[in-house]
């Protein structure tokens, strides 16, 4: 058997010039979150001891990304870009404690030494479960020191071509540019992820040359120096749409459709109805409950809780929301960060909650704004209510009881609270608390003309006509 201690390098130094951005690639998202998240996050699960993200220099923002996960991640410094190869040589100060007798660093001195798998972070795709069954794979006796993932695409095109022996063991992995006519052949091809021994890795690492049409050290040269040094190496195949590596925004946009299919399938899966499943966009971390049916053309973005039986109807976007069981949202609507519906709670069409919470049974059925808002229990809130939360310096809050029933076209100023079980007037614009059970109106004295409409449609007409007379004698 293997060691079963694992660490994990994951190579994030490319500069992703094809996606032309001031942002770095692999802070490009899929389904709402960056693709190393996506990475980081499959490699999680495999409970490793340490995870070594490698960088370029002046990539702060990848860094300050990657470390405010916390943990057991470190950050190695590929100080000039000399292909893959060099990268995982710059993680080796990252990896004390992995290489075996010899090790130099603070937590040397392990015999055993440990396992390293090298996987990239533009493969927004790759599961967990691919990554479980290589360490499976590697952990079963008799396993050879090097694994490499393998794929066979469809169109092999540029991809490296992996040779192997007569006996299948894994001879070496070439670079398109540098193959024969008969290696490009191969349909087997290079997926990129490896996981070895790591004083075997290193060692060989360490030996890379860069006599190639790129002038770059390739990392699966590798294993043409493991059969020359007598080590064996083997190949795990995975599904070609995991090792999807993303270099622009046209494949960003393929890993985006791809990675929605794969959400939908799960939901659905779960025991959510999706009316048009194609027309509907998730979040990677999107929660469905049972029972929930969402209606065509529906938007969820990153934190979006969705409880057991709400509907969800067409056309609405949510994000960062929560919704009790039995909630009904939409069409036409917006839940926006910090929405919060109770139990049975309606939000209709053309309505706007942020940072808001509507009790059980509370009801905003129509062309409603409701932010920095608390709106009670079984509460109704009439169409072209507006809570105005922001006086252009500082944002402010609305209370708004239970039982409390708002009239249409209403402005409620906050701060203010409506009281439990009080009525506010349509049309009114309320600068002051109202008492509970109180009826409040605020608005403008109604003033009628006895006989003003004919005597305003007589005007209306005399000036029309006047204006007909002088175009005619123009």
């Amino acid at each position: 058997m293997t060691s079963e201690k694992l660490a994990v390098v994951v190579l994030a130094a490319g500069q992703g010039t094809r996606f032309k951005s001031a942002r770095p690639k692999v802070l490009h998202e899929v389904a709402g979150k960056s693709m190393l998240d996506h990475v980081l996050d499959a490699a999680a699960t495999l409970a490793p001891e340490r995870i070594v993200v490698v960088l370029g220099p002046g990539m702060e923002a990848v860094a300050e990304a990657a470390r405010a996960r916390g943990g057991n991640l470190h950050i190695a410094i590929q100080e000039q870009r000399l292909g893959t190869g060099d990268a995982v040589a710059s993680a080796r100060p990252a990896l004390a404690g992995y290489l075996g007798p010899g090790d130099a660093g603070p937590e040397a001195g392990s015999e055993a030494g440990g396992d390293i798998l090298v996987a990239f972070g533009d493969t927004p795709l790759l599961t967990a479960e691919t990554l479980q069954a290589m360490v499976t794979a590697r952990r079963a006796p008799g396993a050879p020191e090097l694994l490499c993932a393998a794929f066979r695409p469809d169109d092999p095109a540029h991809y490296g071509r992996v040779v192997r022996g007569p006996d299948g063991t894994l001879e070496k992995i070439v670079e398109y540019a540098d193959a024969s006519a008969a290696e490009r052949e191969i349909g087997l091809c290079n997926g990129g992820m490896l996981l070895g021994d790591g004083a075997v890795l290193m060692s060989l690492v360490a030996q890379l040359g860069n006599d190639n049409a790129k002038g770059e050290y390739y990392l699966t040269d590798v294993f043409a120096l493991a059969r020359a040094a007598g080590h064996r190496a083997g190949i795990a195949e995975a599904d070609p749409d995991e090792v999807m590596g993303v270099n622009s925004r046209a494949e960003l946009a393929v890993a985006e459709a791809l990675m929605q299919v794969r959400l939908r399938a799960r939901v659905m899966a779960e025991g959510a109805t999706l009316v048009d499943p194609t027309t509907v966009w998730l979040s990677a971390d999107t929660v469905l409950g049972r029972d929930v049916t969402i209606q065509p053309n529906v938007y969820f973005g990153p934190g979006v809780t969705v409880g057991d039986g709400v509907e969800i109807r067409a056309f609405s976007h949510l994000e960062g929301a929560t919704m009790a069981a039995g909630a009904t949202v939409g069409p036409f609507a917006r839940l926006r960060p910090g929405a919060v519906l109770g139990a049975g709670a309606r939000v209709g069409n053309f309505v706007e909650v942020k940072n808001a919470t509507l009790g059980a049974g509370a009801k905003a059925n129509h062309l409603t704004y409701l932010g920095d808002a608390e709106v009670g229990a079984a509460a109704n809130i009439g169409a072209g209510t507006i809570t105005c939360n922001y006086d252009g310096l500082a944002k402010h809050r609305t209370e708004i009881g239970e039982g409390a029933f708002i009239g249409s076209n209403t402005a409620l100023v906050a701060p203010v609270t409506v009281g439990a079980g009080a009525i506010v007037g349509a049309g009114s614009t309320i600068t002051r608390d109202v008492p509970a059970g109180a009826v409040s109106t605020a608005r403008g004295a109604q003033k009628d003309r006895e006989g003003g409409a004919a005597r305003l449609r007589e005007r209306h007409r005399q000036r029309r006509d006047r204006s007909s007379g002088d175009e005619k004698q123009s």
